[in-house]
């Protein structure tokens, strides 16, 4: 399969809220238990992109087959070198790589922008497409939060992975923060 990542674009919004819509619904990825409309997704695209993380789509034969990208992983200003990623991919396209290339491309995107570190806090320890997915990636695992967040009917696990982004933590950050 032939993708085409770039930088997520206003007009990507719908498709964008269609495959959160679907992975709320559905899925663990998101502990969010209703879909935000696309006025609250093109918020959050927003103030991402304002915020200097990536936003990231990738397109096949016209269609937008998944998206991803950074954010901070905590507020405060200790944090500032630190991302945690997100990934939904649109289920016609699961299982075909969509998911690798995304994550590989914001991992690259990251590391280019200033970043050194990613926080992957996946929702459930029976994501296990996920868990391998940033295992390949070079992602190591910290531990899990047992019974964080209660989801379709269960209590649900949160699964922390990490993985170092250019030099780590083998030098002092750069004087500004990254973005």
């Amino acid at each position: 399969m032939t993708l085409h990542i770039r930088e997520g674009e206003a007009g990507d919004i719908a498709a964008i809220t269609t495959i959160y819509a679907h992975a709320v619904r559905h899925g663990t990825a998101s502990f969010e238990l209703e879909p935000p409309d696309e006025a609250e997704m093109a918020r959050r695209r927003a103030a991402l992109i304002e915020g200097g993380y990536p936003y990231l789509v990738a397109g096949h034969e016209g269609r937008i087959a998944g998206y991803a990208y950074a954010s901070a992983y905590r507020p405060r200003p200790a944090y500032r070198f630190t991302v945690e990623d997100s990934v939904y991919v649109d289920p016609d396209f699961q299982g075909q790589g969509v998911g690798r290339a995304l994550l590989s491309a914001l991992i690259e995107t990251c590391e280019a922008r200033g970043f050194r570190r990613m926080i992957a806090v996946i929702g459930d320890t029976a994501s296990t497409g996920s868990i391998a997915l940033h295992r390949a990636l070079g992602f190591s695992h910290i531990g899990v939060i047992p019974a964080l967040g209660y989801k379709h009917g269960a209590w649900r696990d949160t699964v922390l992975m990490h993985r170092p982004l250019g030099e780590g933590d083998t030098t002092p950050p750069g004087s500004r923060p990254p973005g």
